[in-house]
């Protein structure tokens, strides 16, 4: 993500038309401020003549605008007020959106000759209000008592004689005003900074195609049978223990377009987590989002998913998480682009049919509670973290308490206890398929896929009048079942009942005329008539 700076293009010559002792305490002050205030420099005019200061721990003035010029005239002093207010709009709009205070203070060797009274009053524009003070060299003395008074806060500004002051005294002076803000800036550029290299991205990313490409070679990563093998979401499973799938739809992917959208959003948007909080803090905060935004896929649907959508909505929580710590650093550099961007997706997520958008929605509240649990590497609050810990752990067991109930209730129905049942066929858990089968059919009789599995099973072990009884009971349930029809008449061929065996060939091509396999089936059957 990308990161502007307000760059502090040095020029050490003062002007020889302006009078040192104003220079001096136009710098003096900004010293000071920056110095012994901690305001720094967010804008500074080529010419270095007005510099605008703002802090994060002032709540009386958060702004002040300093700017070297003598006034002679009260319109131009009205004309730049107006332009203060506007500039000062701007700077409100971009930092901070709430009301703002602002103290413009003008460096000058005389207040105006005539008429500026209007100075004397606050001036505001929409939300924003300058408070306006003339710092004169005139009257230098008491012109510092009355900023003290203005901002609260004693000055230790020395006051010298004119014969006193010469250019290096205002070079040196200059030199460490700017000095304070270069530092303050290397330090907000550590805070983006921990980690060199985001490794575990780059791991992510290189995971990710490669289950990817594994999965194309194995049926397709749009095959549903393919998916659940290679660790989809899927609630029946979860249900039957495979709480490991709460993770592994991070790393499974749906199609290629799918692949890439998740990649590119893992590289922007997950390299520049990993570089804020460091590599292992990274890795708790993307592998328990992922698993929060499963545990949001989970409680709302039973649906097949997978994805690192939750995991990376995750690392915008996180970055919420550094605007809370940092608010003003984060509007300064990211915020709009992070909350436009959140925004944006959620409102794609619910308008578009087929994304799972309470992943994403559990992702984003993962990824903040995470980084609230390892929090920033420089800035460690003990009490906040452990807070966040318990908070998360309460969170995270309700959760998981209420999706399994609700699963119970709602998600297993015929069509998923069937394709769960085939899973374990296939990993040669029969005796466990066929159990979960029976179980069910006992509380559904109507249950024709369910029974239609159950005849499969004895078929396999060979007991063709057991697979007969299921077989009939499904079709009885549901006559439009073709496979079951099909598999009666293998069935009762296997009895010797080639008539009945006819009878339930013709149904299934009656049912599936397409199906070469039936037609198969019949021509085989009338051979042996």
């Amino acid at each position: 993500m990308k990161r502007e700076y307000q760059k502090l293009e040095i020029d050490w010559k003062v002007g020889k038309a302006l009078g040192f002792k104003e220079d001096y305490l136009f710098w003096a002050t900004i010293r000071e401020l920056s110095g012994r205030y901690d305001y720094r420099m967010i804008t500074v005019t080529e010419n270095h003549q007005e510099i605008w200061l703002e802090s994060d721990t002032n709540k009386e003035f958060p702004v002040i605008r300093l700017i070297r010029q003598d006034l002679d005239w009260a319109n131009w002093l009205k004309r730049d007020i107006e332009r203060t207010l506007q500039n000062g709009e701007r700077i409100r709009q971009k930092l901070y959106k709430k009301p703002i205070n602002i103290l413009s203070i003008y460096v000058s060797k005389f207040a105006p000759v005539d008429d500026h009274d209007f100075s004397l009053q606050v001036a505001s524009y929409k939300k924003t209000k300058v408070n306006t003070f003339i710092l004169t060299c005139e009257a230098i003395e008491q012109s510092l008592q009355n900023l003290e008074h203005i901002l609260k806060k004693p000055l230790s500004i020395q006051v010298l004689q004119e014969d006193e002051i010469d250019e290096e005294k205002v070079l040196a002076l200059k030199k460490d005003a700017i000095s304070e803000s270069v530092k303050k800036a290397k330090a907000e550029q550590k805070v983006f900074q921990h980690a060199n290299k985001p490794f575990f991205t780059y791991l992510f990313m290189a995971i990710q195609i490669a289950v990817f490409i594994l999965m194309e070679f194995n049926g397709g990563s749009t095959n549903s049978k393919t998916l659940i093998e290679f660790g989809a979401k899927y609630s029946p499973l979860i249900m039957q223990g495979e709480w490991w799938r709460f993770f592994s739809p991070i790393i499974v992917h749906i199609g290629f377009f799918h692949l890439l959208m998740n990649t590119f959003s893992l590289y922007l948007i997950g390299a520049e987590v990993e570089r804020i909080y460091g590599n292992a803090r990274f890795l708790f905060i993307y592998a328990f989002a992922g698993f929060a935004g499963t545990l949001g896929s989970f409680i709302m649907t039973p649906n097949l998913s997978a994805g690192a959508s939750g995991a990376i909505f995750g690392c915008f929580g996180a970055l919420l998480y550094f605007g809370i710590v940092y608010p003003k650093l984060f509007m300064r550099t990211m915020g709009s682009s992070v909350i436009v961007l959140i925004i944006i997706n959620l409102i794609y997520g619910f308008s578009v049919s087929g994304i799972d958008n309470a992943g994403h929605i559990g992702g984003l509240i993962g990824g903040f509670l995470a980084a609230g649990v390892v929090s920033l590497p420089k800035n460690k609050n003990i009490l906040r973290q452990l807070v966040f810990f318990i908070g998360t752990a309460i969170l995270t067991y309700t959760l998981l308490k209420f999706g399994f109930n609700h699963q119970n209730s709602a998600a297993i129905n015929d069509d998923t206890m069937a394709m769960l049942a085939q899973k374990y066929m296939n990993d040669e858990k029969k005796a466990k398929a066929e159990e979960m089968l029976t179980d069910y059919v006992g509380d559904n009789p109507d249950a024709s896929l369910s029974l239609f599995m159950l005849g499969n099973i004895a078929f396999d072990e060979k007991d063709s009048n057991k697979a007969k009884d299921y077989y009939e009971k499904a079709i009885e349930t549901n006559p439009d079942l073709h496979q079951a029809h099909y598999n009666l008449a293998l069935v009762q061929m296997d009895l010797g009942s080639l008539d009945q065996a006819k009878e339930q060939a013709e149904k299934a091509i009656e049912l599936a005329p397409d199906n070469k396999s039936y037609a198969e089936l019949l021509k085989k059957i009338e051979t042996q008539l």
